[in-house]
């Protein structure tokens, strides 16, 4: 009797053994699975920052494209590249295009000497094969000798522009000596500059000439208007 007593008990404790190294294992696997479970969550979760946000106002902008902000194009240019109502204005609300100025290097020069007035030298300037240019409104610019003197104003007034191209000649009178002594530089050429600025300067022969205080004419287009009277 005390035998069955105690096998009983025995089996109930193995029982309860059992039951609790279960209960255990089946508590160790839910736990276990939780935290696979979270880290998946997490790791399948998208990152600060991993993509732009909408802002409050509304989705994220745009990205701009690579010809977002160029300058339009002025719808004053020519397609030539120039503007539109360039050049001297005639007066009558139209504009002609002005010519470039000559220089001496883009000029034929020729020189004769002449008996009145005293003796002077005719100078005279011609626009070499292809080129148009404008004589300026302004005194020839003529030098003489290694000291550079220059001819003064044979004329009280400036003359007018004169545009050179083809067979157009234009003439200046240059008196080299204006003085009534037997003083001056004895020389055989002169220098000719269109203006003071001009960066090709051409000497002229002449022959001997004694110069003292010379004077020149504006330019002209015809020779009779070029006589250097004193």
């Amino acid at each position: 009797m005390f035998g069955n007593r105690n096998r009983r008990k025995a089996l109930l404790v193995s029982a309860a053994l059992v039951g609790s190294a279960l209960l255990m294992t089946a508590c160790q696997d839910t736990d276990g699975g939780g935290a696979v479970d979270t880290g998946a969550a997490q790791s399948g979760s998208p990152s600060a920052g991993s993509e732009p946000s909408a802002s409050a106002d509304g989705p994220a902008a745009a990205t701009p494209s690579a010809g977002a902000g160029a300058p339009e194009a002025d719808p004053s240019a020519s397609a030539s590249g120039g503007r539109e109502g360039s050049g001297a204005d005639t007066g009558s609300g139209e504009r002609e295009q002005v010519g470039q100025v000559c220089g001496a290097n883009d000029l034929s020069w020729s020189t004769r000497s002449e008996s009145q007035a005293g003796g002077y030298i005719l100078v005279m300037a011609k626009a070499k094969s292809g080129i148009t240019c404008v004589l300026p409104a302004a005194l020839p610019t003529i030098a003489f000798g290694s000291d550079g003197t220059e001819a003064g104003p044979a004329e009280q007034s400036v003359g007018k522009a004169i545009t050179l191209s083809g067979g157009t000649t234009a003439y200046a009178g240059v008196n080299p000596k204006t003085t009534n002594t037997d003083w001056g530089k004895e020389l055989d050429s002169i220098i000719v500059a269109i203006g003071n600025d001009d960066a090709n300067p051409v000497s002229l022969k002449v022959g001997t000439i004694n110069v003292d205080k010379p004077v020149v004419t504006n330019w002209h287009t015809a020779p009779k208007d070029a006589v250097p009277f004193s």
